[in-house]
């Protein structure tokens, strides 16, 4: 456990440590959120968002932040991370884990469907 495990809220702790040791996520156009840090029910949910949401990588940065924070917070019992569509309006609190067949920790299939085959920037 780091220090990150003594000092404020839950929840603050959690941000906290999301903070330091996903500096990548930033680096490469991700956004990251705590959006829910229950320590009476031990459930943590990450929202990721912006370059993270299309990311061929994103499968596995989840599956690491739900392996490293139940490692690090004993109060961990279930993270849930989640990926939006990048302008905010991404998975409700309520949604499905599986929504049309989409696994909502997979981050869907990527992109938003703004391309068509007469724009200039189709492949």
């Amino acid at each position: 456990m780091s220090e990150t495990a003594g000092a404020g809220s839950f929840h603050e702790r959690v941000e906290t440590w999301l903070t330091a040791q996903m500096p990548i996520i930033r680096s490469h156009g991700g956004t990251s959120a705590v959006r829910k840090a229950d320590p009476a029910d031990g459930e943590v949910v990450v929202e990721l968002g912006g370059a993270c949401s299309g990311c061929g990588i994103s499968p596995r940065t989840a599956q690491r932040i739900k392996v490293d924070l139940a490692a690090e917070f004993d109060e961990v019992e279930d993270v849930v991370v989640r990926f939006t569509d990048g302008d905010g309006g991404g998975w409700g609190g309520d949604q499905p884990e599986s929504y049309m067949g989409i696994d909502r920790n997979e981050g869907g299939r990527g992109g938003r469907g703004e391309g068509s085959p007469d724009s200039d920037s189709h492949f």
